[in-house]
């Protein structure tokens, strides 16, 4: 036989012919013809376990938050636990995402927090945002073609703790902290949530029926918040702020919840982590995962200049969205994870040209477009959401990168990149306070020879070129297809 068949046969069929072998050497030795050997029993290697990891195949969101809804309440002295919205408010709101944004992708509503929580079911899982059930607001959706996505972590306990979890007879309040393991601050006691904790007896199973909760509901996005509190119990603003259950806990937590969320088909959505050794673990396990603080008021501010420049090794890493996508733009791409920087306000930058560089950001990192602004504060800016000619890079799952990721590097305002069908799309950025001209040899970003010049925001082809001149406005930008 030769070498590369006996290179290609199992340990077993190994096993089995050494056996033969040796047994007909023994029948020769003693001259007796007797029947063939009985086969012995050689058990079965196991399969090693399949890696877990999250499914990057999802383009980018396209979809409407109650961010600025809730948000602007809490400005205005409206307590957590006071707010709600009402059904003739969300029958408004859905009519509205349905009529003016479904038609150019987004396709989806989503929930936040804020508004209370609730379980009133004897599942223990959440059912109810406010006085609004969640089956009622995907029935909503649903009949005008929208989905829902839900605010919510399958780590966060909401059931009375004697509920039993599904297919147990354990309850909730076993998968509380009782000793461990070993925790960051042992003195601290948990701010606001009751955790469960990954290494008790029970969680796994109660992952998986959160999981199964909201899928049974038409549910299939999650976006769960304050990842980093579970981790190691720290907030860069807050301080302590809990237990924290350390690395190894959280890795085990976010693997229990890839592999359920990915056996249900539900997207995972990353809020608030630290992204500790370049975010290996979010990466891993996460569809998206924030890059940026919270859009709190927006504008230009929480685009471009806060803290422009700076980053920091704890959540939040970056407190502006051009520096976050920047910073981590080395992890992003077509198969990897997807970079969130949070709600956009449009109604809150102080021009068009802010307006367009705010969406074409996101959509030249690959990111979501999450919409926060409402049918009673946008005016007229739906305009710039719905530019369907930029809007093809979210479904071609376009992701494009910066001529450097480093801060406070002026090339960090270029950014390139290639659409699965070879056209490449660049993007000039001007961050400052005065207009800012460009000549850019196309050859300098590896693209070869002249191309067909368009506009995206003029709507305007401009002839074809091996470069790239323009004058963009303070806050501008300018974003080219090339074609051949």
């Amino acid at each position: 036989m030769p070498a590369t068949s006996l290179n290609t046969l199992t340990d077993n069929t190994m096993k089995k012919m050494l056996y033969y072998a040796l047994a007909a050497m023994a029948l020769v030795s003693c001259g007796k013809e007797e029947s063939e050997p009985v086969e012995p029993s050689v058990p079965e290697v196991p399969t090693p376990p399949k890696e877990v990891e999250a499914n990057h195949t999802y383009k980018a969101p396209l979809y409407w938050s109650v961010y600025e809804y809730c948000y602007d309440l809490e400005q205005a002295g409206v307590s957590n636990s006071d707010m709600d919205i009402s059904v003739g408010e969300w029958n408004k709101i859905i009519d509205w995402v349905a009529t003016e944004l479904k038609p150019y992708g987004y396709d989806m509503i989503c929930t936040d927090g804020f508004i209370p929580m609730l379980t009133r079911d004897k599942s223990g899982y959440m059912t109810h945002y406010g006085s609004m059930s969640l089956k009622d607001l995907v029935e909503k959706c649903k009949a005008k073609g929208l989905k829902v996505g839900v605010y919510d972590n399958p780590l966060w306990i909401h059931g009375p703790h004697e509920t039993l979890i599904p297919g147990s007879t354990l309850n909730f309040g076993s998968l509380l902290y009782n000793g461990t393991p070993k925790v960051e601050h042992p003195d601290a006691k948990d701010l606001w949530f009751s955790w469960a904790v990954a290494e008790n007896v029970g969680t796994k199973a109660y992952i998986d029926g959160f999981f199964k909760h909201f899928k049974d509901l038409g549910v299939d996005f999650i976006r769960m918040d304050f990842l980093s509190w579970y981790e190691d119990g720290t907030d860069r603003g807050m301080g302590i702020v809990g237990r924290g259950y350390g690395r190894s806990s959280y890795e085990k937590a976010l693997k229990y919840i890839c592999e359920s969320a990915t056996k249900y088909g539900i997207f995972t959505s990353l809020v608030m982590p630290h992204l500790y050794n370049d975010a290996e673990l979010e990466a891993k396990y996460g569809n998206m995962v924030r890059i940026v603080s919270d859009t709190g008021t927006g504008g230009w501010r929480h685009c471009s200049s806060r803290d422009q420049g700076k980053s920091y090794p704890t959540w939040p890493n970056c407190m502006n969205q051009f520096d976050g996508f920047t910073l981590w733009s080395h992890i992003s791409g077509r198969e990897n994870v997807i970079l969130d920087g949070d709600f956009i306000r449009l109604n809150k930058f102080a021009s068009d040209t802010e307006r367009e560089t705010v969406i074409s950001l996101q959509l030249m990192a690959g990111g979501p477009i999450a919409v926060a602004d409402q049918y009673n504060t946008i005016g007229d800016n739906v305009k710039f959401y719905t530019n369907s000619e930029l809007l093809e890079l979210n479904a071609d799952k376009f992701v494009g990168k910066p001529l450097s990721d480093k801060l406070g590097d002026v090339n960090n305002e270029i950014w390139y990149g290639q659409m699965s069908g070879g056209d490449y799309v660049v993007g000039l950025f001007n961050r400052s306070e005065r207009p800012r001209s460009y000549s850019l040899e196309l050859k300098d970003l590896g693209i070869e020879g002249e191309w067909n010049q368009r506009d995206l925001w003029l709507h305007a082809d401009e002839g074809a070129s091996a470069s790239i001149k323009a004058t963009v406005p303070a806050h501008g930008c300018k974003i080219v297809r090339l074609s051949k």
